[in-house]
């Protein structure tokens, strides 16, 4: 390009506008950074806040807003954001974030959307060798090495979203296996083993000696899994022969996609990925379904057990959820991310009578912690963090970290892996708060460290309390301004394969005996992220639960979809009069909502096992159940991953928005139509909302047909 090319081009990437970097920075340099460093300081501006049209104050009126809003089918691109936004909490933090012109997800979604590639949405772009980037199509039918459009889709649907998804899980798995090993082996860490009972029923499913020393079984228990995670992929997978059902356990051997040591069948998967290795399309989303497989029982499922062992078994209670939990006069720290297990920690000890007396003799009222996305879900769930006095509350999804942080109450951001944006440590030095990072698989600039060491976890709590302290002294000395929507929903959590099994009396018959007799036609689990995009934003999963409800279907929330539920009020047991007539008298006859929040995306896990469950007591394989499995605005690669295992297991699954292998019509009939053709499950895509529900309802009338009920 020429000289005057290149002036041009520098010209024309230089223009900004609302929510660009060149606002937040203030002096008009455009640097276009997330490094905190290259921006000035800006706590003095003084008109931080705008008038802004605000919610209603009473949740009954926001919740009546939000069923009015979503019967007018206006979540399109005229009105984006306000349109998709359905959160009270967020919808007034969202305009007083782009009153100051500073950069956020949904102004940033608008931007994206003018520049996005075609080529990508469909999966025909290949960046993998030094004669790329190579894209597809009608005229152009072959990469240059001569791929061809189905494998270009199918490798990059293995590579760029199942192993990584997969490795992510198992990664998780690892980081928890390591943690029960540290609290059998260090006392001193301050981890303790709250569920002994679920750590000797799963050594016991394990094949290891569950009579020892509860220590020492731990041990053993962390060890098994930790080896079988790194056991080479032509060796079975202990995990998966100890934990999956075994019809589908035949079927996967009979397909050769019976899984041996997670980390190796990544390595084999990225291996097969390599420019001109494997080309055959087929295999490729076989491998998928393979990698779905460990993705859930080395890791969902494993990681599911091994906090649950730590932390306490989901227990039903209610709960509260949103900004308005945050207090001015209180220190105030949010724990981010998928991994709760330093917060678990944090909040212990926040709890004792000699921290909140630091914090006050520091001016404030005492500490409080609440979690956010679903590390929050986690601890909303687990029995004996209810049970400690710190622990405040859930926040929100992943949509509202900006917002939350620029409420200017946030004294410390801690966070570990997944869900934490690069963006926030520019609004942490704009609002005054603290970030950390807890843990060595994410950095950002301009933050805290604290590594993720089980052995210390008390001495990084304590580390992690001081700073938080400090933080609260530091904006209380500088009178810093602060705004927080008052909005708080009142919701139930706890619900997991245990407690609902505990709820029924202790047997699944009560719930079959329903699901025969047609009060209950079926079950769809709502599960996944948000998205910034039209038509979605929360809205959307909202709109699909509530149609579902209303035609007498269970609803079970994972994810940022369970704080969708949380602050619509779905997971509150007065929505019981929303549902239909069956499902709302059994609702009513047991105290619960209609949606049953399993807590976060990884508690997908527990989910499967509550299918199993079901099952294994109608002596049927899985994919004869009345299920339906529903992401509808699944934002990254633990999700595809995670639908993978659905259609290992024999489930329809429902995805939004379209995923990026429409460039070949191979890989779409071969996901959507003969998988299920093998015995196995089958993808379905629809963004919209109504046909979504009408989609769920065939296939769970469908299979009520097939049981003959």
């Amino acid at each position: 390009m020429s000289e005057k090319g290149n002036a041009t081009l520098i010209k024309s990437t230089d223009q900004t506008t609302t929510g660009d970097v060149e606002s937040i920075a203030g002096k008009g340099d455009a640097s276009g950074t997330n490094n905190p460093d290259k921006h000035f300081d800006v706590h003095e501006n003084s008109q931080k806040y705008y008038n802004i049209e605000r919610s209603p104050s009473a949740m009954e009126d926001v919740h009546s807003w939000q069923r009015r809003h979503i019967q007018v089918h206006d979540q399109s691109k005229e009105g984006f954001p306000l349109n998709v936004i359905i959160d009270p909490a967020m919808r007034e933090m969202y305009q007083h974030v782009h009153a100051q012109g500073l950069t956020n997800v949904f102004d940033r979604f608008e931007q994206q959307e003018k520049i996005r590639c075609n080529f990508c949405a469909q999966g025909l772009s290949c960046q993998l060798c030094a004669n790329g980037p190579c894209r597809i199509n009608a005229k152009v039918p072959r990469g240059n090495c001569g791929v061809d459009a189905d494998v270009m889709v199918a490798r990059n649907f293995v590579y760029r979203h199942v192993t990584i998804g997969t490795s992510a899980n198992m990664f998780h798995a690892q980081q928890a296996a390591r943690t029960l090993k540290a609290a059998a082996e260090s006392p001193q860490s301050g981890l303790k083993i709250r569920d002994q009972e679920k750590l000797l029923k799963y050594a016991e499913m394990a094949g290891l000696n569950s009579h020892e020393p509860v220590n020492r079984v731990a041990v053993n228990f962390a060890n098994w899994v930790l080896e079988d995670m790194g056991r080479p992929y032509w060796e079975a997978s202990k995990m998966t022969q100890a934990f999956a059902p075994p019809k589908r356990q035949e079927l996967w051997r009979k397909l050769n996609i019976f899984p041996g040591g997670g980390f190796s069948e990544v390595a084999l998967a990225q291996t097969k990925c390599m420019t001109n290795l494997n080309a055959d399309p087929i295999d490729f989303l076989l491998t998928s379904v393979r990698l779905g497989i460990a993705n859930e029982y080395q890791g969902l499922f494993a990681l599911d057990i091994l906090q649950e062992i730590l932390m306490g078994t989901q227990k039903i209670r209610t709960a509260k959820q949103n900004m308005g939990l945050l207090k001015q006069e209180q220190v105030n720290i949010i724990t981010n991310g998928h991994m709760p297990l330093t917060a678990h920690i944090v909040i212990e000890l926040a709890s004792t009578p000699e921290w909140q007396e630091k914090a006050r003799r520091a001016g404030a009222a005492g500490i409080q912690i609440l979690g956010h996305v679903c590390e929050g879900q986690q601890l909303l769930n687990y029995e004996h963090t209810g049970q400690m006095s710190a622990y405040a509350g859930q926040e929100g999804e992943w949509l509202s970290e900006e917002y939350l942080l620029a409420t200017g109450a946030v004294d410390l951001f801690m966070f570990d892996y997944n869900c934490t944006i690069p963006t926030l440590p520019l609004y942490a030095k704009r609002f005054g708060t603290t970030m950390v990072s807890t843990h060595e698989v994410i950095r950002m600039p301009g933050t805290e460290v604290v590594e993720f060491k089980p052995e210390q976890m008390r001495q990084q709590a304590e580390k992690i309390l001081d700073m938080a302290i400090a933080a609260y002294a530091k904006r209380k000395a500088e009178n810093r301004e602060v705004f927080i929507p008052p909005h708080v929903s009142d919701c139930m959590v706890g619900f997991s394969t245990e407690s609902v099994k505990a709820a029924l009396g202790g047997s699944w018959k009560p719930l079959i005996d329903a699901i025969v007799d047609g009060k209950i036609r079926g079950i769809a689990t709502v599960v996944g992220c948000t998205t910034a995009r039209y038509g979605q934003g929360g809205s959307n999963i909202f709109r699909i639960t509530k149609g579902l409800i209303e035609k007498d279907i269970l609803v079970l929330s994972g994810g940022c979809t369970s704080s969708v539920m949380q602050y619509s009020g779905l997971a509150d047991p007065k929505a019981a009069d929303e549902a239909g007539p069956g499902l709302k008298a059994v609702c009513k006859a047991l105290g619960i909502p209609p949606v049953l929040s399993y807590g976060a995306c990884v508690d997908i896990g527990k989910m499967t096992q509550t299918a199993k469950e079901i099952a294994d007591t109608l002596d049927v394989d899985t994919n004869m159940l009345p299920l339906v499995i529903g992401a509808p605005e699944y934002l990254e690669q633990k999700a595809v991953a995670d639908a993978c295992t659905a259609i290992a297991l024999g489930w329809l699954v429902h995805v939004a928005p379209v995923p990026s292998v429409t460039g070949s019509d191979l890989v779409v009939k071969t996901l959507t139509e003969t998988t299920e053709t093998l015995g196995l499950g089958k993808l379905t895509v629809e963004t919209s909302a109504d046909k979504t529900v009408q989609i769920y309802v065939d296939h769970i009338e469908k299979k009520r047909k097939e049981l003959g009920i």
